[in-house]
This record gives structure tokens, C-alpha cells and sequence, in this order.
């Protein structure tokens, strides 16, 4: 039936809610003469004006006030705002009558009391509409919820779930004693410490942290007390995301999962930031795919004159380009975005572009990094991520660019697998390079896993359990280093800023994950369960798929097992062997025939020889 009210023409729509307020009108009077009179009774012919003059002067009011314009499933605050001042007009004009006709056996009062209860009535009229139209009630809720914050954002986001409709809010939980034992709009606030007994006892099924200040290790606490139990936890972005000032459930988003890293980000130095940005013309290689993207929205807030946005994908470079112009249109920065279509691997286009806009740093974010795609397509790995590396930084030493810093990545120590051989070839070219002299300083940031990364583990995962499962992982001890997109690209920028020529610098990643705790994690936080012999009834289950080609156990970090420290703690500086320029220049010149010559056994055996690896090298060639 409601879809069929909602067929109908916009004419008749308004026609029955026009009939429907002269009715109420006139129910309005009768109730407000009972109430004045003590009685029941048919009305005089005197009291029979009142009943025409009521509907006679409200709808003319209500038309004026725009609430017969109004889409009755969509009407809000805003509607009974306008609802409540046409009455309070109406009212006033209706007493004004009543004082100056003065019928018999009508009484004044009925100039105040009549609209009270005729606003009563179209209220309760509109907010049924509302929930019935827009398919609200009488639905039965799905979710029984439990908000964690009985702030300002926890009260918002408890209207965003009752307008949203499937939810039933059970209880409150903050930490603040003064709020306990308090409600909120008829809903109970309870103490944090009695979360866990709340979920267990009243069949809880999805916790939101409505905690947009809280410090990580706030929120790594909470998320442990609710180990093991089903219940999908999800949070609320941060203040500065919330810019609209209302939440909506579109805001509620799955739990970040940094928050499992079990630490704090350390806040930049902003002169390290600033230190070789600001007013320069600054060139980012790979800038439409994860890291040279962050990169670049890192960059273009410390204000350079100029971002060169090169990249070999017409679309990712167009996707970071238009939001990158519009980032700067909203912050009113004067930065000048150039989109630059290229492929580092070509020698003569790298030189042109650097001799023609001169950047004074560069940031060379292009690589293949998928281990097993570069491991099926060795000699295109190589060619792109040591050659494009060779050719963009001599394009930087013959235009005399100040400064240039090369992604590297923990897979370049001791690597079993091309992509790590070629990293850490790169890095070899570049301290090579640097120890040749010259006006331009190379410098390496060697990094592991960013979350949410193409090709990460994490977005994958994501889809995996949106799917149904199973969870696909390569070993039961793998384990990997992680690091958030904008923390790694703002320390790249500060390591960078620090360098001196030819230094390795090495991000702290924190502690290694294992793989398995964290597909178990994410299931769990999803409000599912993980399927085992321990659980025969769980949701989700979880494949050992065995190492990829290439693969390792566990990643490190550094070669060495003598960090340099720096001025900023996350920051180390490795001593790392390398081969003089003279000595690398014939084995670049053999690997430049094996890739043309497309012979991926001879590249191999080559890297073999050649780059610091590992024993598992063997056995995987």
C-alpha cells in the first residue's frame, strides 16, 4: 500500500494531506472544548462558528508556510520548525477573533488551548508519515547496538541511528563517572568497565566508537577487552573528517586497522616538512599510485611552487591530478600541478622533462613492487625498477637537481625474489651515484607494508569477508611489517630532508604482525567467526596457501645490525655495503642485455651473483 501512495500524483497527494489537517482542525476543537467545558456534548449553533472559522484560518497558514510544499518521508526538524510557527501565528490571529467577536458559549481560552492541541496532532500526523512513507516503521530492528562515547559525537551518532532505522541503541558506554547512571534521550549510559558483561548478556551485535579524540592506545584497549566475542566493531573518523559538524550513518566506517599496530604515530617535525618543499619546484615519480599519491597530498601542504606529477597510467595520474586541483582550490593553496605522462624506463624523456621544468627534488616513487608479478615478468621488473631508477637519476644529475630520494622496501635486504633484488640493486645505483660526487643527493627510505596499499593483504582481506570468505593466507607464521600510507610518506619526506648523499634510511615499523592474527582480528571485528575444529560453527573460514615464489617468512629491515640514529625517532640511518661506480657499470651493462634479450634465467642467475641474497635464493631458482 505504501508504494501505491507513493504513485500517486503530487495534486493528490497534497489534496489528502489538505483534508487530513481540516479533520484534525476540527478534532482539535472538539478535544479543546472538552477540555475546557469538562464535557462532552453536541456543539451550539454559536460554538458550530468556531468549528468553520478553525480549518478556515489554518490551511490558508499552513499554505503560506510552505508545509503542503514539503516531502512528507523526507520531513525533518526543519519541517516541524515551520509546522510549529505557522501554529503560533494561527493562534495568535484565532484569540484575536475570539476576543473581538466574543460568541456565546465559546470560550477565549479556546484562542490557546485549540492550537495546542491542533499542533500536537499535525506533529504526531507528519512524524507517522515520515516513518511510514520512508519504509521506518514498523521495521524491526537488526542490530542491537552499543555506542562507546556519550559525548557531543556519540549523541549524533545515536539520532543518525535512529533516523537510519534497523538499529536498536541499547546503552551508553563512557568513562566519565558524572555520566553513568545518567540516560540520554531515554537510552541508558553505563559504565566502560561493564562493556564486555553488556555484549555477553544482551546479545550485543555491533560496538561504534564514537571516539574521534581518543589516542590509539585508548582505542587498542577497547578493542582487546572485546576479543573473542561477535560483535562488528566500527568507528567515526576523526573531528577534522566530521567538517559538516553532523553525523549521518554514512560516517560510520570499519575499524582502522592501525588501530592493531599497537602504537602511536609520532607528529612530524615541521621544518624537516618544509625543509625542501616550500617555493620549489618538486617532482613525483609514480604519483597516481599509493605512496606517490600520499606523497603528493603531503607535499602540496607545505605550499612548492610547482608539483610535477609523472606517471605512467593516463587514468591514475588524471584521478590524482583532479584531486589534488581540488584540495588546493579548497585550502586556497598557490600550487602549480603540472600532470606529466611518462615511463621511466625512457631514458630521453626523463632527461627532457628534467631540463625543462628543473625540479630542485625529486621523489621517485615508480616501481613494480608485487613480488609474484615481478617474479612471472623478471626482466619488465627490472627494466622498470632499477633502469627507470638509473635514467631518472642521471636526468637529475645533469640538471642539477639538489635533492633526490628513491622508495625503497624492507623486501631489498637479503631479497629471495627479483622485486627485492631489483630495489636493492636501485639502491646500490644511487649510493653508487653518490659516491661519485656532484651537486645532487641521493637518498633511499627503505620501508615495509602500507595498509590499504595496492596489492596489500589488508584491502583484500576486506573483500574476502565481505564475500563470505575463505581468507587466503600463504603461511601460519608469516609474518610483516605495517605502517599507515601518510605516516611512511610524511617520514620519506622527513628522511629525505636529513640526507647528506647516498644514505639508506630505514623507517621504524614497530613489531611484526603475523598474518594470522590479523585475518583473525579483522574477521572478529567484523562481528564474525572464525571457522575451526575449536569452532565448528564459525562464519569465515581461513586457507593456508603456502609461499609464493619469492616469498619470505619474515622481512627485515636492515642488512647490517648497526642503525644509525637520527633527530627523529622513527628515522634510522643503515651503513650498507655497495659496489664503487666502475665495478657496478658491467653488471648493469649484462642486465640491460638480459632484459633486451628478454632472458629471464640469465637475469636471475645475474642477481644471483651479484646482490647481497639470501641462501633461499637457491633453491627458489
Amino acid at each position: 500500500m505504501r508504494d501505491w501512495v507513493l504513485g500517486w500524483p503530487r495534486p493528490a497527494k497534497q489534496a489528502t494531506v489538505v483534508t487530513l489537517d481540516v479533520a484534525l482542525s476540527l478534532l482539535a476543537t472538539a478535544v479543546a472544548f472538552a477540555l475546557r467545558l469538562d464535557t462532552l456534548e453536541w456543539p451550539t449553533p454559536a460554538q458550530w462558528q468556531m468549528y468553520a472559522v478553525a480549518p478556515a484560518l489554518a490551511i490558508p497558514l499552513f499554505a503560506r508556510f510552505g508545509l503542503y510544499r514539503a516531502i512528507f518521508r523526507y520531513t525533518g526538524q526543519a519541517a516541524l520548525d515551520a509546522t510549529a510557527r505557522a501554529v503560533l501565528v494561527y493562534a495568535c490571529l484565532l484569540t484575536i477573533l475570539l476576543l473581538w467577536v466574543r460568541w456565546p458559549m465559546v470560550p477565549r481560552t479556546l484562542g490557546v488551548l485549540q492550537p495546542l492541541v491542533f499542533f500536537l496532532l499535525v506533529g504526531a500526523s507528519r512524524a507517522v508519515a515520515r516513518f511510514w512513507l520512508a519504509g521506518i516503521w514498523p521495521a524491526r530492528p537488526c542490530a542491537r547496538v552499543l555506542i562507546f562515547g556519550a559525548g557531543a559525537i556519540g549523541v549524533q551518532a545515536a539520532s543518525a541511528l535512529r533516523a537510519c532505522g534497523g538499529f536498536e541503541l541499547l546503552a551508553f558506554l563512557d568513562d566519565d563517572d558524572r555520566k553513568v547512571g545518567r540516560n540520554i534521550n531515554g537510552v541508558p549510559v553505563v559504565a566502560a568497565s561493564q562493556m564486555r558483561d553488556w555484549v555477553t548478556r544482551c546479545e550485543v551485535t555491533d560496538v561504534l566508537l564514537a571516539l574521534p579524540t581518543s589516542r590509539r592506545e585508548r582505542r587498542n584497549a577497547i578493542i582487546a577487552t572485546l576479543a573473542g566475542l561477535p560483535v562488528h566493531v566500527r568507528t567515526l573518523p576523526s573531528v577534522a573528517d566530521l567538517a559538516s559538524g553532523k553525523v549521518t550513518v554514512r560516517d560510520f566506517r570499519e575499524l582502522d586497522v592501525e588501530d592493531l599496530l599497537g602504537r602511536e604515530t609520532v607528529g612530524p617535525h615541521t621544518d624537516l616538512l618544509a625543509h625542501d618543499l616550500q617555493g620549489k619546484v618538486v617532482l613525483v615519480s609514480g604519483a597516481g599510485g599509493s605512496i606517490g599519491s600520499e606523497l603528493t597530498r603531503q607535499i602540496v601542504a607545505q605550499h612548492p611552487r610547482t608539483l610535477l606529477l609523472l606517471d605512467h597510467s593516463e587514468y591514475a595520474l588524471y584521478a590524482i591530478h583532479q584531486e589534488l586541483q581540488a584540495l588546493c582550490s579548497t585550502a586556497a593553496l598557490p600550487v602549480e600541478l603540472l600532470p606529466l605522462l611518462g615511463d621511466v624506463g625512457d631514458s630521453v624523456r626523463m632527461h627532457a622533462l628534467c631540463a625543462t621544468h628543473r625540479p630542485s627534488v625529486i621523489y621517485h616513487a615508480a616501481a613494480y613492487k608485487h613480488v609474484p608479478m615481478v617474479e612471472a615478468n623478471a626482466c619488465e621488473g627490472v627494466r622498470n625498477n632499477v633502469f627507470g631508477t638509473l635514467h631518472l637519476a642521471q636526468a637529475a644529475q645533469q640538471s642539477h637537481v639538489a635533492r633526490f630520494v628513491l622508495i625503497s622496501t624492507d623486501k631489498a635486504v637479503r631479497p629471495t625474489n627479483v622485486m627485492g633484488a631489483s630495489k636493492r640493486l636501485s639502491e646500490m645505483v644511487l649510493q653508487a651515484l653518490a659516491a661519485c660526487g656532484g651537486q645532487t643527493c641521493f637518498a633511499m627510505v627503505r620501508f615495509g607494508n602500507v595498509l590499504d596499499s595496492s596489492g596489500s593483504v589488508v584491502p583484500l582481506f576486506r573483500k574476502q569477508i565481505a564475500a563470505g570468505g575463505p581468507l587466503t593466507v600463504t603461511h601460519p607464521e608469516v609474518t610483516r611489517y605495517f605502517m599507515t600510507i601518510p605516516e611512511a610518506a610524511q617520514l620519506v619526506i622527513q628522511a629525505g630532508a636529513m640526507a647528506v648523499g647516498g644514505d639508506v634510511f630505514v623507517l621504524d615499523m614497530g613489531e611484526p604482525v603475523r598474518i594470522m592474527e590479523l585475518a583473525c582480528r579483522m574477521v572478529e571485528l567484523s562481528g564474525l567467526r572464525v571457522h575451526s575444529p575449536a569452532q565448528p560453527d564459525g562464519d569465515i573460514d581461513i586457507q593456508i596457501t603456502g609461499l609464493r615464489p619469492g616469498e619470505k617468512l619474515h622481512e627485515e629491515l636492515l642488512i647490517g645490525n648497526d642503525p644509525q640514529g637520527t633527530m627523529h625517532p622513527r628515522i634510522m640511518k643503515a651503513h650498507e655495503p655497495f659496489l664503487p661506480w666502475d665495478a657496478l657499470c658491467p653488471i648493469l651493462e649484462e642486465c640491460k642485455d638480459c632484459v633486451q634479450r628478454d632472458d629471464h634465467g640469465a637475469l636471475r642467475a645475474l642477481l644471483r651473483r651479484h646482490v647481497h641474497l639470501r641462501k633461499e635464493w637457491d633453491e627458489i631458482c
